[in-house]
């Protein structure tokens, strides 16, 4: 596992909404034998500390509380945990930072909490803001996310498949010796050929390194076609690229990621191509 990533984040609040990314993190770093970083971001400015210190103090005993709670978790699985409490206008940006400070390889994250909720049926803000600025890929859990044990689907660029991406998804299939599927949805009847020829270079690639490689081309929206595929073949992880701004005609995966991140129900692992900018 150690060649999937050597430094994983935690980005949690230690809420309801985070205990299937808490989870998910926890059993990644223990299987790895590795211990496990994890930010914990506190929504506060200089004008708020200074006309509510109360507030701020409360605010802080609060992440205290969460911070002891969440070691205390990690210590009954047996997982060395190091918590850093970053307070910010902007939890995402506090995230990102961390992230980059640490070179960390993998950020795991809810899929989203009360306050993003609010602001976005599907994906919370704060979650949507670090998958678009995250320095490395991202797996973005559900609530009662679970460790993948059936089969990983990864949907590929009709245009043509992104080798990152591929790779990635052969890479997690193979450390879970799991079977793999790549799905190409062409937007129609006319892109079909196309589409089937993206898929059928995928599939070479990928069956040099998962021997159960199979695959299939979709005509339809592309979030409703992957995540029907997911249901369809079992997938309890979808693997997706986000959008790179130096590729534009590639664009559509990262319209579609937000779709499907909000409505699977199994996490969502975004890959995030090492010289991707975090402006994306």
């Amino acid at each position: 596992m150690a060649a999937l990533f050597n430094r994983l984040l935690l980005a949690t609040e230690h809420s309801e909404f985070d205990t299937g990314s808490e989870a998910l993190a926890l059993i990644l770093a223990r299987d790895a034998g590795i211990p496990l970083q994890a930010v914990l971001p506190v929504l506060s400015n200089p004008e708020f500390e200074m006309a509510a210190p109360q507030l701020a103090a409360q605010a802080d005993a609060a992440a205290a509380r969460r911070r002891e709670a969440l070691q205390a978790l990690a210590r009954a699985q047996g997982v060395a945990l190091s918590v850093n409490v970053r307070h910010g206008a902007e939890p995402s940006a506090e995230i990102v930072q961390v992230a980059q400070e640490q070179a960390t390889d993998w950020i795991v994250i809810r899929r989203r909490g009360k306050r993003g909720l609010l602001a976005n049926l599907l994906v919370g803000e704060m979650v949507s803001k670090v998958v678009a600025h995250a320095p490395c890929s991202v797996l973005v859990a559900p609530r009662g996310a679970r460790l993948w044990q059936r089969r990983v689907l990864v949907g590929v660029d009709p245009l043509a498949a992104d080798p990152a991406t591929l790779a990635q998804a052969c890479a997690l299939a193979a450390q879970w010796q799991l079977p793999l599927q790549l799905v190409c949805v062409a937007s129609s009847e006319e892109a079909r050929a196309a589409a089937q020829q993206a898929l059928q270079a995928a599939l070479l690639q990928a069956r040099q390194h998962v021997a159960a490689a199979e695959g299939e081309v979709r005509v339809g929206r592309p979030f409703q076609e992957l995540l029907g595929a997911a249901k369809h073949c079992g997938a309890d992880l979808i693997v997706l690229a986000r959008h790179r701004p130096e590729a534009p005609l590639r664009a559509w995966i990262g319209g579609v990621a937000q779709k499907v991140i909000g409505l699977a129900e199994c996490p969502v692992f975004v890959q995030v191509h090492p010289t991707a900018s975090t402006s994306a």
